[in-house]
């Protein structure tokens, strides 16, 4: 069974064509990086994916349920989770509650959400921290409370956008174990990601956008010797090379 399911997905901002007829699946489980040069429309995808703005044409299913139609927080209860480049907590709060808000909104029960949001803090490694103010925490961690607020929500299928971005070598490899620890508990995977070598270890398969256009899927050795593909990122000479 497919964990996302999209067809013939389109999305235009006046005459400014954002994303043009992408369709790809990503089965329950699975591990999918999705790269493409800047501005080619990968974040756009992912805005459509989790609702926070309708496509132009085209269908979103999570499994066998069309949830196209559907607003951002009905597609968060039924298992579509995401995170976002830019890392924005709630300042007020300590680490743990950061990740009780979203926890709370599927279980009301205040002391089964504290468990639960303190175990997910032990997996993404800030269980020290739980007690802290987000204001003591790295840009590392930071990133990484992005995903436990994202996990607190029981996802079916999590998007992560550039959770990678802005670390040292040290700390990528710290945090790269964690992708494949969630797909574990069969969570479905799509993973927008500027570091290559890091995304191509994790992935299972790679779609890439250019344009607003899928040209490429595959495994990571086919992309990366896929012509299009080079000729995206390094011109016509690097692709007759």
């Amino acid at each position: 069974m497919s964990g996302l399911r999209i067809e013939d997905l389109a999305k235009s901002f006046g005459g400014v064509i954002a994303v043009d007829g992408v369709s790809f699946e990503v089965g329950e489980g699975e591990i999918v990086g999705l790269i493409g040069p800047n501005g080619a429309g990968k974040t756009t995808v992912f805005n459509l994916i989790s609702g926070l703005f309708p496509p132009s044409r085209g269908r979103i299913y999570l499994a066998d349920t069309d949830i196209t139609s559907l607003p951002a927080h009905r597609r968060s209860l039924l298992g579509v989770g995401r995170t976002f480049q830019v890392v924005r907590t709630f300042t007020e709060m300590t680490v743990l509650e950061n990740v009780m808000v979203p926890a709370l909104a599927r279980d009301h029960d205040l002391r089964e959400a504290r468990e639960a949001s303190l175990e997910i803090l032990e997996r993404v490694g800030l269980h020290d921290q739980a007690f802290s103010s987000t204001h003591n925490l790295t840009l590392a961690q930071r990133k990484r409370l992005e995903v436990a607020r994202a996990l607190a929500a029981k996802p079916k299928v999590l998007l992560l956008d550039e959770v990678l971005a802005g670390l040292n070598p040290a700390e990528v490899s710290q945090a790269l174990p964690l992708i494949p620890q969630i797909r574990e508990d069969g969570v479905s995977v799509l993973v927008i990601e500027h570091l290559m070598t890091a995304l191509m270890s994790v992935s299972e398969r790679v779609l890439v956008l250019d344009q607003g256009e899928l040209i490429a899927s595959g495994t990571p050795d086919e992309v990366a010797n896929d012509s299009k593909v080079i000729k995206a990122y390094l011109g016509d000479e690097a692709a007759s090379a």
